[in-house]
């Protein structure tokens, strides 16, 4: 006898595409609040520290000014660098990309007298030294790192000589060196800075932290800073909310699937390339013009490198790297604001961040049975106790410390966010269109 099971059959479940799609939704949600949280947490640790060792500088609005004018080339570089690399090209040039950026700037603003000028001659240079990079690797196969290194060689060659041949004579000019540049004006939110000084100057925990981070982020900023900050959200909507976005970020993942599906691995690969350089000349533009008001030979001080160790800091995305841009630019304010004293008060602050690792690892080696997180908990405890004996014992640190500082720092995030690293699949692959 036959039964009918039609009322007994369980509710149809939910198509996979729409579970998959609720899934990605929640994982974006998370995601956020993770990086909410994180930097939420950050502010309250770095104002416990203000709080304890007496360092203002920490968070005060000139020291947060200054990270911004050391983190806005390197973030520039490192969203050079996420363009091109989620396309699936290594682009090591992003130095002499800058470079060209600087010298080009350079000269269309003292030509012209117009810094604007100049911003877009700094641009098109990093363009005109991407497309070199992309005609290289992408047309003729050259391996991504012989190509870039080539690219640092030739800008500081070819710059000097550029230099030699238009600044030599000018006032004020040499061959290492242009003529003072036209400046940018300044912009911020008015009356800002007048409001809250005195909750910045109470001291108050949290409240002086805010208001000086707020200052700092809101006065006395360049329009050039200002357009390089709205370049982290556009960059994340272009790439990870656009079809355009999509096929670029394919090329990178897998060109052969991308190919297979109508896409021209090609042209996204040389547009990429294209913007990657453009953001590194506009880095170099800010060196030259906003930094400072004069083209100087080495300007560029390996900030192409910083970038894309900020950017593999950052997992490849515009959140993180700007993170990474962001702890590069405000150790490397620090010791300029607050020298010796000031970035003596990290250590404390990096020993909490250890002592935090050697908690979530303990954690991990109890709820998972392992003892392989044990191991890393009892490095970074030693490291942690070290590091809070000499907060403890000391005053200030030697001045070679407070010089390398940044790149002390820079070190250690990207060793203790190695383990979470995913590049592209297809990043580096010198790959051929099928003759098929």
């Amino acid at each position: 006898m036959s039964r009918d099971t039609t009322a007994e059959a369980p509710a149809e479940s939910a198509p996979p595409t729409a579970r998959a799609g609720r899934l990605d939704r929640w994982g974006a949600v998370w995601r956020r609040w993770r990086v909410l949280s994180l930097v939420l947490a950050a502010f309250v640790a770095l104002s416990a520290v203000r709080e304890i060792s007496g360092q203002d500088a920490l968070t005060a609005s000139g020291t947060v000014q200054t990270m911004l004018a050391f983190a806005v080339p390197i973030g520039l570089a490192g969203l050079g660098g996420l363009w091109a690399e989620r396309a699936g090209i290594i682009n090591i040039g992003l130095e002499g990309m800058m470079v060209f950026g600087t010298w080009f700037g350079a000269y269309a603003a003292w030509t012209t007298g117009n810094p604007w000028a100049g911003l877009a001659a700094g641009i098109l240079g990093g363009v005109a030294g991407g497309l070199v990079h992309a005609v290289a690797t992408v047309t003729f196969g050259v391996d991504h790192i012989v190509s870039g290194v080539a690219i640092n060689i030739l800008s500081v060659g070819a710059m000097r000589y550029l230099s030699v041949l238009y600044f030599m004579e000018a006032p004020g000019g040499g061959a290492g060196q242009s003529p003072q540049l036209p400046d940018f004006s300044p912009v911020g939110l008015p009356f800002v800075a007048d409001l809250l000084r005195p909750v910045q100057e109470s001291g108050v925990f949290l409240a002086a932290d805010a208001a000086g981070i707020v200052t700092g982020l809101t006065t006395g900023m360049s329009v050039v800073t200002l357009i390089a900050l709205l370049l982290l959200p556009v960059t994340y909507a272009i790439l990870w909310r656009t079809r355009f976005g999509l096929r670029l970020r394919s090329c990178g993942e897998n060109p052969d699937a991308a190919e297979s599906l109508g896409v021209n691995v090609y042209a996204y690969k040389y547009a990429a390339l294209a913007v990657s350089g453009g953001l590194a000349g506009m880095g170099g533009v800010f060196l030259a013009m906003v930094a400072s008001s004069v083209y100087q030979e080495g300007q560029t001080g390996g900030r192409g490198y910083i970038g894309l160790a900020a950017m593999i800091f950052g997992n490849w995305r515009p959140g993180g790297l700007a993170m990474g841009a962001g702890l590069f630019g405000f150790t490397d304010a620090l010791q300029i604001r607050g020298q010796g004293p000031a970035v003596h008060a990290l250590l404390l602050l990096l020993a909490g961040v250890l002592l935090v690792v050697v908690l979530g690892a303990v954690a991990t080696a109890v709820w998972r049975r392992r003892l392989r997180p044990l191991r890393t908990a009892a490095v970074a405890a030693a490291l942690g106790a070290g590091l809070g004996a000499w907060y403890l014992f000391t005053d200030t640190v030697p001045s070679e410390v407070v010089i390398a500082s940044p790149y002390i720092a820079t070190l250690l995030v990207l060793a203790l966010a190695s383990q979470r690293l995913r590049p592209p699949a297809g990043i580096g692959r010198q790959w051929r269109r099928r003759s098929g």
